[in-house]
Parts: structure tokens; sequence; C-alpha cells
């Protein structure tokens, strides 16, 4: 552990730490700190059985209290120190509000890590394509060699990684706007700073779009003369309506931008053969065909082109091709589940919204089965409509969303004569046994819910779990 690193978590010894949100994050978190001798409370509104009972046990063996309940944070007046879930935002909870108003220092462990962190950083965040960029991203430099620290909002908490991370390492971090909203001045800004693309999502939870886009804007507003910033040439980054949200304008640094769609003059683009192409100032090297990428779908081409940006200079292109080669996608995220009586099954429950849905269904050359519905975060549907109309031949709607979903698409202009039809059902269980009764052989099934998964599951990850497990149990001779 590197000097700033140790002395500041020694300084925690003996002292009150708070955890708020015991999840994948603070868990690993707890136990880190506890393990340095802090004083640690474990603090959620759930349960012992929804936290996990194993988990529970584990973290009362190393002298962690928990505070659990409808009462959990009436704890936090006794804190020195308060790490919040990023999903808990300060100005949206009266019992942070408080603390900071009273003086206690509250932060996260994203905070601190960047914060403390020795080694390059490479952050990456947008609305869509996070965790497979930032996963390929990841790929391509271990093929090259480089130790490599992955986490952040792809589920690992790195704070305990400080236990180990060095100068000559490389951290790659996926930030969700939660988590860049109060990362505001950061002491360590990113080497190099990704940001996918930017829409409208997320207006459940943030106040205005104008925060969401300036959360975002928070990766490298704060970056200087040696980073790189990577942005995606086929976006405007302002759909507030506001030229300032144009994120080109904040680059303090070398701009590298991507694009499917045009030539770029600094950065990776694809052209009409599917070449991928890097533009270096004039200096164009070829990279691979678009055929090379085993993943399907334009956006995962895009995916390709962002991680090249971010990479270039430290990746041989053989490195880059050979990811693309032997990268078979990360899990939830149109994952082949498995092929049963000739028909494909497909898991792409990360789907969660219109824009997400419409990448999964261009990513098939035939009109597919469908599962769609969860729980509703306010987005408009509409958008998706004639993508669904075009590329669904069975729409089969489960869960909250089941009505709201179904009378968009009823009442859309085309849906009558689309030949498309739609079923509904209760639960996601119900949805894959009536896929199964309906499929055909050569046909294909995909899980792409266009909305979160609160309804029915903890998470997206948890759906798409059940799903698996759901298509993996069907009986060989049946």
């Amino acid at each position: 552990m590197n000097k700033k690193a140790k002395e500041y978590f020694d300084s925690l010894k003996g002292k009150k730490v708070a955890f708020v949100g015991m999840g994948v994050a603070n868990v690993p978190c707890a136990e880190f700190l506890a393990g340095y001798g802090a004083e640690v409370y474990a603090c959620d509104r759930r349960d012992f059985d929804y936290i996990g009972v194993d988990i529970c046990k584990r973290l009362e063996k190393l002298g962690v209290k928990f505070s659990l309940g409808e009462d959990y944070l009436s704890v936090l007046p006794q804190m020195d120190l308060v790490f919040r879930s990023h999903g808990i935002l300060p100005f949206q909870n009266q019992w942070i509000g408080e603390c900071i108003e009273r003086g206690q220092k509250v932060t996260t462990e994203m905070e601190v890590f960047f914060k403390l962190c020795p080694a390059k950083i490479i952050a990456v965040t947008g609305s869509n394509g996070k965790t497979t960029t930032t996963t390929l991203i990841s790929k391509m430099l271990e093929k090259q060699g480089y130790n490599v620290y992955l986490g952040g909002n792809i589920g690992k908490a790195l704070m305990p990684e400080l236990d180990t991370i060095s100068e000559q390492d490389i951290a790659v971090v996926e930030l969700s706007s939660f988590q860049l909203l109060t990362m505001g001045n950061l002491v360590n800004s990113p080497d190099v700073a990704v940001v996918t693309n930017i829409e409208c999502t997320h207006q459940d939870h943030h106040i205005s779009l104008d925060e969401y886009v300036d959360a975002k804007r928070n990766v490298l507003i704060y970056q200087n003369s040696d980073c790189k910033t990577v942005l995606n040439a086929d976006c405007d980054y302002s759909i507030g309506g506001r030229v300032y949200h144009d994120m080109r304008y904040d680059v303090r640094g070398k701009l590298s931008e991507f694009s499917i769609e045009h030539s770029v003059s600094n950065g990776a683009y694809m052209n009409n053969d599917g070449d991928i192409i890097y533009n270096d100032n004039g200096k164009e090297t070829y990279v691979m065909n678009k055929s090379d990428i085993v993943i399907p779908g334009d956006h995962n081409i895009e995916n390709y082109c962002t991680a090249i940006c971010a990479v270039w200079g430290m990746v041989d292109v053989d490195n880059i091709k050979s990811v693309a080669n032997e990268f078979g996608g990360v899990e939830h995220r149109i994952e082949f589940v498995r092929e049963f009586n000739n028909v494909r099954y497909y898991n792409d429950s990360i789907a969660t919204s219109p824009s997400r849905v419409i990448s999964g269904l261009k990513a098939f050359d035939q009109k597919i089965i469908v599962i769609m519905g969860g729980s509703d975060k306010g987005n408009d549907m509409s958008e998706m409509v004639p993508y669904i109309l075009n590329n669904v031949k069975l729409l089969i709607l489960n869960g909250a969303t089941a009505d709201k979903i179904y009378s968009v698409v009823e009442n859309f202009d085309g849906y009558k004569d689309s030949g498309l039809i739609m079923l509904k059902t209760d639960n996601l269980e119900n949805a894959v046994l009536l896929a199964k009764k309906n499929a055909k052989s050569g046909d294909i099934v995909s899980l792409c819910p266009a909305c979160p998964a609160f309804d029915q599951f903890k998470t997206f990850e948890y759906r798409g779990r059940k799903y698996k497990e759901l298509v993996n149990g069907f009986g060989e001779n049946e």
C-alpha cells in the first residue's frame, strides 16, 4: 500500500465509520475498514435475509455492528465518517444532508479510491455501453501484459484494492452518474476519461436532465493537458438543449473521437467496408474488420471503437484484434444462453431503456421473440416501437409495465399491419414458458425488458440469472 493510503486508513483506527446501503460496493469496504481497526456500522433499511445471512455473519465476526430497518440511519449523528451508497444522494436524503450540515465527513468508496490511487486511471461513463467498453479496455490491456484493476459501477469495489495496487498498474473504472454527481474537483482526475454517449435517462432519480448531464461532465472537466478524453463523434452531448453541455468544449487535454458513421480526424472509425481504422492526426492504421468481432450488434462495434481510442498507444493492434476474436460478451448483454430444439435464447437483461432495446433488436438479422417488461422508471416507450414492429414477431409482456407497453404499441401507427403478436402474463417465469411454447425451429428468443427489474427482482443481474436458470432448466427430452 502506498504511503498516502496507509496514512489515511491508519487514521480511521478506533473511529466510528458508517456504511449506508450494504450493496456490492459497501460490503467489502466495511470488511476492509474493520480490518484496519475502525468501529464499523452497517446501515440498511433491509433485513439480514435481503442483505444475505452469510454476508452478515461474516461482517459480525469482524466486529461490524448493524443498524437495520426503518430507523437504520438513527446512528449517523454518532459517526466520525459516513460512506454512503452511490445511489443515496446527500440532497435527497435528510439524514445524510444533516450529517453534512453538522460538519461530519460524508464520502463514497469511489471518491476515496480516486483520492488515494497511485496507478493510472481510465474512467468510463455514459448512458449506454459503459460495462462492455470498460471490460474491453481491461481485456485489451491485460492482453498487452498490464496488471489491471477493474471495478466501480461494473460491480466491484476498488477501495480495498488500495492494499496492493501500485504505480505500475492500471485501474479501469466504470462510473455511473450517481457516482460522478458528487465527484467534482477530483484530486486525482482520470488519465483517460471516456464518455460513451448521452441520452435522456434516469429521470426518476435526477432532479433534471441538466443535473444528469453535468454529473457525466465531472469525469473530464478536472483533467489537465496531459490527459486524454474519448468522446463519441456521433453524439453532440447537448441533450439538455444548451450548447455548453457539448463536452468537446470542456476537454483540457487530447481529444480522441470514435464513430461508426463517418471518418474522424483523430480516433477510431468504421468505413463503408466495415474496416475499423485508427486515425492519429492523419496517420491511418488498419485495426480490423467488423467481422473480426465475435459479439453481435453495431453498438458493439461502437464499443470496440471506444475502447480502441482509450488504449491507443498502450496496446498493440494484434492484441486488440485478438480480444475481438475471443471475447464472447459481458453477462446480461445480449449474452447467448443456450440452443434448445433449434431455438437460440439470449439474455439482454441490461436493456432497461428503449435505446438499449433498439440496439438489442438491431443485433439480429431476423424477426425475433422478445420478453419485455419490469418496473417503470418514466422512460418514453414510443421511440422503440418502430423497431419492435420491424424486428419482433412475438412480444411477450410481463411485470408492472406490461399494460403500459402494450398500450403504447397497440396505439402506434402501423401496428395493425405489422403482423406483430402480443401476449401478456404476470411474471418472468410464465413469460419464459410462453416463449418456449410459441417458439419454432430457427427462432431467436431474447430477454430484452426495456425496464428495470425492481418489480420482481433486486437488480437486472438477478433477473438475468433467473432467466438463464429457467432456460437452462428446459428438459433435453421435451
